[in-house]
């Protein structure tokens, strides 16, 4: 566990943070785009994108899968592996979820990791009818729509490359063919990587949330140890070469913020170095990763005169 970091395991027990994800991409997909073929995701000028719901599912993939990054982080931090159930998991059942949500809600907050830490919102949408059909009583179904955990404690942003990217397309192909006349297979453009990318990716933890989802500084300690291993440990045909270049976290020492995440996230950020309109080949291209925060941030002091703000490797 990284030493810097000031947590304790009763809700609420974390400070406000800032992180910001340097992801490089090599000859790979790194969230591809349903609604063009898989393409990798991409604006209109050129930029490419990585939802934040692509990164969140690895972390909880991860969290969900009990292996051996989980049996790790899980021995190192001490946790009881009943409290980390997910909830965006396929094959959930709502009832159930809802009944865990009736009373005060602790049930739920006690069994879903990601519900504590992302929040949820799907139980909004189920009607009342439904619910009574399911033997729910009144009073039940005002328990659980009231205890539905709206926002999170954590969110992640939008990742964003620094400079435009360039898409290639290959045909996949097949030994064993999979139409009854034929001996081999091919899929034309079944393979759609970008050559290189950098993408920033910035994500916030806000205590202010955690009476609601009942986040502990326990969960957020597991967050950050899981940032590292979310690529390596997840990796697929579509995306063999996609790692963080860079993992920053910038604890503040006030739990209300002690200063502007847009000035740490500039701050972090890298550029490139020549052609910023072109895509880029290698790291090489960007000036060098930031190794500190930048002297007017690193001397900002907080109300007691203690450092505001303390800089966190996640990769150290």
């Amino acid at each position: 566990m990284n030493p810097k970091l000031t947590y304790t395991n009763d809700v609420g027990g974390f400070k406000r943070g800032t992180g910001l994800l340097v992801i490089e991409v090599r000859n790979s997909n790194p969230n591809g785009d349903p609604d063009r073929d898989s393409d990798p995701r991409q604006r209109p000028d050129q930029r490419g994108e990585i939802s934040p719901v692509s990164f969140k599912r690895k972390l909880r993939d991860l969290v969900e899968w009990k292996g051996e990054v989980w049996d790790a982080l899980a021995d190192e931090l001490k946790l009881d592996a009943a409290r980390f159930g997910i909830l965006e998991s396929r094959g959930r059942d709502r009832m159930d979820i809802a009944k865990k949500l009736t009373g005060d809600g602790q049930a739920f907050k006690n069994a879903y990791w990601d519900g504590r830490v992302f929040g949820n919102t799907f139980l909004e949408s189920m009607k009342d009818d439904e619910a009574k059909k399911h033997g729910f009583k009144e009073n039940e179904i005002k328990e659980f729509k009231a205890n539905a955990i709206r926002t999170g404690c954590v969110h992640f942003g939008l990742g964003l490359s620094i400079a435009p990217i360039d898409i290639e397309r290959h045909t996949n192909t097949n030994k064993s063919g999979v139409q009854d006349d034929k001996d081999r297979g091919m899929a034309p453009m079944g393979y759609r990587f970008v050559p290189h990318g950098l993408y920033l990716m910035p994500f916030f933890v806000n205590p202010s949330a955690a009476a609601r989802t009942g986040c502990t500084g326990e969960d957020i300690a597991l967050l950050l140890e899981l940032i590292r291993y979310a690529y390596p440990h997840t990796r697929s045909h579509a995306r063999p070469a996609v790692d963080l270049a860079c993992a920053w976290y910038v604890e503040h020492s006030d739990k209300l913020g002690s200063c502007s995440d847009f000035a740490i996230l500039d701050a972090l950020s890298p550029t490139k170095l020549t052609d910023p309109d072109t895509p880029s080949k290698s790291l090489a291209d960007y000036e060098p990763l930031p190794n500190s925060l930048p002297e007017d941030l690193a001397a900002k002091k907080d109300r007691h005169g203690n450092p505001a703000l303390t800089l966190i490797d996640l990769l150290a």
